[in-house]
């Protein structure tokens, strides 16, 4: 097990269902992004407020602090929502304007500029920071794709730290090969994502189980609701033996609601969430809690 300095950052990602790429802000999604989805979509869109309400709950059962990477356009769609996470105590950090892909999901090439991509960032942070009244300082890429380069913008804009990079034996959504990356915090070389020296951000990479050599990735969110609660927290815990892990999860996975079948990909995509989703929180964090292991948010840990 962990020893005493060992911490888990627990994460939200807060984005509903249409932000994901077979709807919304990828290169083959339905909408080309939110925009001309809220021009064409005519009825209810909102199936994001009611879970989290109840995660904010689940935190109180708790007592954990976490981190939340908000889509900043939640701010106006969802009035009172990010306000009310902030209230709380919990850290906004952000998620991207629209949760737009910035990288071909594919080819790893680039979607946009650095410029544009820290024109739409500053903008999101801006909005962000005038919702919760805090000062955000972290990133998380919409779809967890990330490439070197975005990170160069990140800190030439002044976040302090990203947390997107997800190491594993089976998928690779970064434009880097990751060699030497594993679970615990470091400085990436400029224009990349491999380990170099000290800068001023810094990336905390996602939780995976190192079985025999190969890596499961064990952090949360779509891995949570398909593999169950018990490899997940094997993962946290073998991730812990090496320094602070991340979990992460969205409320719309313990949303108890069918959301629309637009989509390429959807209905198995949320074939499993609601009540069997929150019960694998509830036990990652109970059982977590049990092993003198604390609750961080990625803000405390902004230095290493």
């Amino acid at each position: 097990m962990a020893g005493e300095k060992s911490s888990l950052s627990v994460t939200v990602d807060i984005e509903d269902w249409y932000h994901i790429p077979s709807v919304c802000g990828s290169t083959f999604s339905v909408y080309k992004d939110v925009d001309e989805f809220f021009e064409k979509w005519n009825t209810r869109y909102d199936y994001l407020s009611e879970p989290t309400k109840r995660v904010l709950n689940l935190l109180d059962q708790f007592n954990a602090k976490a981190t939340f990477f908000v889509v900043a356009d939640v701010v106006e769609n969802y009035p009172g929502l990010v306000e009310s996470i902030a209230e709380k105590g919990h850290e906004i950090a952000c998620h991207g304007l629209h949760h737009k892909c910035k990288i071909d999901p594919k080819t790893k090439e680039p979607l946009m500029t650095p410029k544009e991509f820290e024109k739409q960032t500053l903008e999101a942070r801006n909005i962000l920071e005038e919702a919760s009244g805090q000062k955000v300082i972290g990133y998380r890429a919409p779809n967890a794709l990330i490439g070197g380069w975005m990170l160069d913008s990140l800190e030439n804009i002044g976040f302090k730290y990203d947390s997107s990079v997800c190491v594993n034996s089976l998928y690779n959504k970064t434009d880097s090969p990751l060699r030497g990356v594993s679970t615990y915090p470091y400085y990436p070389l400029n224009g990349s994502l491999e380990m170099g020296p000290k800068r001023k951000i810094i990336e905390h990479p996602w939780a995976y189980y190192d079985l025999a050599g190969f890596r499961i990735p064990t952090s949360g969110g779509p891995m949570l609701r398909f593999l169950g609660s018990h490899i997940i927290l094997k993962g946290l815990q073998n991730s812990l033996k090496r320094g602070n892990a991340v979990f992460y999860f969205h409320p719309i996975d313990i949303s108890f609601e069918k959301f629309p079948e637009i989509g390429n990909g959807r209905p198995l995509y949320w074939a499993i969430k609601g009540t069997v989703v929150e019960n694998r929180i509830k036990y990652v964090l109970k059982e977590t809690s049990k092993n003198n292991i604390c609750f961080n948010e990625l803000s405390n840990l902004s230095s290493i």
